[in-house]
């Protein structure tokens, strides 16, 4: 089943590149654009099952030399069968890898929302520690990180975040970050030296770009008012803040950062075609209230997807149950390990699904 897939794919391939090579084809850029994608899209799996068939011949030459092998030529072969049938076994899996559905999100840029949750200012504490431990984590794989909007909070936290990480494999990583975040640590605001338990939650949206998402302008309510909190000169003064209601969806995105109505109406319109551009693939699969609960819930601190311990010095991955002593160094950003089992997860659960 898996070898009749691979083949009718290099066929398909090799007759892509065929027609890639009609001099003819530079008259339909459409056509063009469309071959050159589904080449690329191609030539990684077909490159792989290639390699897999000439793996194959080599292991099918090595067991018919084990079978005339004698004395000490039969153990040096015998170790040249096993080596074939690892590469054959890692070339396989390689494969059923590689066939996997593609996401559709792949590759796009993320829209991460970090809210307070439940806990008070101590939310809204942590809330400002994980936009740090994500911007940290952001650097260290060389993406780009753009604040859309941001609500500080009267201790140094933040109320609310929403911001762009720009790279062409964050959604990989950061599309299973989404959900309640359990913080466990003695507060700034706690005299005693106790102990409490507080939450943040997280959204991770894929933005869309304005081909993906048609929104007809009848549909929105655009209301302006003037900006509240620190700002600059122009802040508080002018009707700069921007509110975007979606009304067939009831969504409703608000930016005020920016000095000009029109550079905040920009980020709005940024933020509400990645949410219904989520809410679309949400429906679509028929997961709409369940994905949207499986990521932010109600923000209750029963409810989580990670706990920080300060204390212990650890976090735990509860999807996963994966437990890692060494919390300080996931707050400087070194978050692989977690995303490395989360994208793990993901495809193992792909694989037994078939």
């Amino acid at each position: 089943m898996l070898d009749d897939r691979l083949s009718a794919l290099e066929k398909e391939y090799d007759a892509v590149v065929a027609e890639l090579g009609d001099p003819g084809l530079a008259d339909d850029p459409g056509r063009l654009r469309v071959l050159s994608k589904r080449m690329k899209e191609l030539e990684e799996v077909v490159g792989t099952w290639r390699r897999l068939l000439e793996a194959r011949s080599d292991l099918e030459v090595a067991r018919e030399l084990l079978a005339d092998a004698q004395g000490d030529d039969r153990e040096i072969v015998r170790s040249e069968v096993e080596g074939a049938e690892r590469l054959v076994a890692e070339l396989e899996e390689d494969l059923r890898v590689g066939l996997l559905p593609r996401d559709p999100n792949s590759g796009r840029n993320v829209i991460v929302e970090i809210r307070g949750a439940e806990g008070g200012e101590e939310a809204n504490l942590f809330a400002r520690d994980l936009f740090d431990m994500y911007t940290r984590y952001a650097a260290q794989r060389g993406w780009a990180v753009e604040v859309l909007s941001s609500s500080p909070s009267e201790r140094d936290g933040l109320n609310e975040v929403t911001f762009v990480v720009k790279g062409k494999d964050a959604w990989q990583r950061l599309e299973h970050e989404g959900g309640p975040h359990r913080v466990q640590r003695v507060p700034v605001t706690e005299s005693q030296g106790r102990v409490h338990t507080s939450s943040a939650t997280v959204t991770v949206l894929p933005e869309a770009e304005e081909v993906d998402v048609t929104i007809d302008p009848a549909d929105l309510k655009i209301d302006v008012y003037r900006s509240t909190g620190p700002g600059g000169q122009s802040v508080n003064t002018t009707d700069s803040a921007v509110r975007v209601t979606h009304l067939p969806s009831g969504i409703v995105v608000a930016m005020q950062d920016e000095k000009s109505q029109i550079q905040n109406r920009a980020k709005a319109m940024v933020v509400l075609r990645s949410r219904l551009l989520k809410a679309e693939q949400d429906r679509q699969a028929s997961e709409l209230s369940a994905q949207r609960r499986s990521q932010v819930g109600s923000g209750g601190r029963a409810e989580k997807i990670r706990t920080y311990n300060y204390k212990e010095n650890r976090v735990t991955d509860h999807r996963v149950k994966l437990t890692l002593y060494k919390l300080d160094r996931v707050l400087a950003g070194d978050l692989d390990e977690l995303t490395d089992a989360l994208v793990a997860d993901k495809r193992a659960r792909q694989l037994a699904a078939g």
